[in-house]
């Protein structure tokens, strides 16, 4: 059977990618060792520093978002390392276990996976250790199988309020140019992004944002690397080239991205995505569902994760959802499997968009038979109505 109409990507990443985007990434490939590269280095290392509002380098990576959690590790942490996680969600447990897998010792503070990291908790874990053995802190601004988001500044704030010299490592995979972040005012060390959620690119690109601080802790530090080695990189990037073959075409796509989020600009960007989210969050309400996020604080404005009722499979409506309508929505994952679907509002997205992917949930949800109040789409549109943002 041929599908007819558009497939609605409505997973929290890889999100839509505008036809702006792909027609520069269709474009003829071009010599990366050529001026015409060159300027396009130039233009694109420049520019993405203001998306992660940082004065410091961003290198870029031709890899996935894990990637760039290596690169992060490698570079400034050596084997037998101590560092602190906390469990927000599946992501963080998958970059704890990368850690372990390194060869660095990592302390996980476990949670019920339903708020962000808690900040009191990781200062009083600092004040017990008065070595200083710890070396890094780690988390998730958003935790993408959970749709919690953690306050950053806050983790910072109680980092200095324990005294201690750990580094503060962020990855905002899932939170960048969808949710404000700050890397030198929050005073975060080592940022980690990639190229799939709110950059609005296909995945292939990865990112570490570093600050003066895991620079110099980078040139001490004990782990081999070549490929991950940021000093290599930062000094060709000088002249907009790279130390080996980059991802050409998605650079190509990625200075097209900088173009859209610049002309939306970047707070109207976060505004969006918040509209969006409290749109889908008061969908839900109304059909009687919870969130997987208790924390009114902790919302994301990237996705919402959904609890169905006890006894109904979240990925037999998935399926159905999927056949009928078009529609992928994203999984739940980890101890999440099968009791929750997300949905994901980052990216590329308007009004329209969010109250079609909430008709295609609630007709799957009815065609699925599973106990719900009718309306949530309704409710979803009264908000918009009355909070509008600008025109697209």
């Amino acid at each position: 059977m041929t599908e007819t109409g558009r497939h609605f990507l409505q997973i929290p990443g890889p999100t839509n990618t505008p036809l702006a985007v792909l027609a520069a990434m269709a474009r003829p490939t071009i010599d990366h060792r050529g001026p015409e590269f060159g300027r396009l280095g130039m233009d694109v290392l420049t520019r993405i520093k203001s998306v992660f509002k940082t004065k410091n380098p961003v290198i870029i990576y031709p890899a996935s978002g894990t990637g760039a959690w290596e690169a992060a590790l490698v570079n400034v942490l050596s084997p037998g390392d101590k560092v602190v996680m906390f469990e927000t969600g599946w992501f963080a447990t998958l970059w704890n276990k990368m850690a372990t897998k390194l060869g660095i010792e990592a302390e996980f503070i476990t949670s019920d996976w339903r708020a962000g990291a808690d900040a009191a908790a990781i200062e009083a874990r600092l004040r017990e250790d008065k070595g200083h053995t710890i070396k890094a802190v780690c988390v998730v601004q958003n935790e993408t199988s959970t749709g919690c988001v953690t306050d950053i500044a806050a983790v910072r704030k109680a980092i200095d309020r324990a005294g201690h010299p750990a580094l503060l490592m962020v990855d905002t995979i899932s939170s960048l140019a969808s949710i404000d972040f700050r890397h030198d005012e929050w005073g975060v060390d080592v940022t980690v992004a990639g190229s799939q959620k709110g950059l609005m690119l296909p995945p292939g690109l990865s990112f570490n944002a570093v600050s003066d601080k895991a620079l110099a802790a980078s040139k001490t530090n004990h782990f081999p690397r070549s490929f991950w080695d940021w000093h290599e990189m930062i000094e060709i990037n000088k002249k907009g080239f790279f130390p080996y073959t980059p991802a050409t075409n998605m650079l190509q796509g990625l200075k097209v991205a900088l173009d859209m989020l610049e002309g939306e600009g970047l707070e109207n960007v976060f505004a969006r995505h918040d509209r969006a989210a409290e749109a889908t969050r008061r969908a839900v309400k109304h059909w009687g569902f919870e969130t997987v996020c208790q924390k009114p604080s902790d919302y994301s404005s990237s996705l919402t994760a959904v609890f169905l009722p006890s006894g109904h499979s979240a990925d037999a409506l998935r399926k159905t959802i999927l056949e009928r309508s078009n529609m992928s929505l994203g999984n739940g994952l980890g101890i999440l499997a099968d009791k929750v679907f997300r949905i994901g509002h980052l990216g590329d997205f308007h009004d329209l968009m969010v109250t079609g992917t909430l008709s295609g949930v609630e007709m799957g949800l009815a065609a699925q038979g599973i106990p719900h109040n009718p309306g949530g789409v309704q409710a979803a549109m009264s908000y918009l109505l009355g909070n509008a943002g600008p025109r697209g």
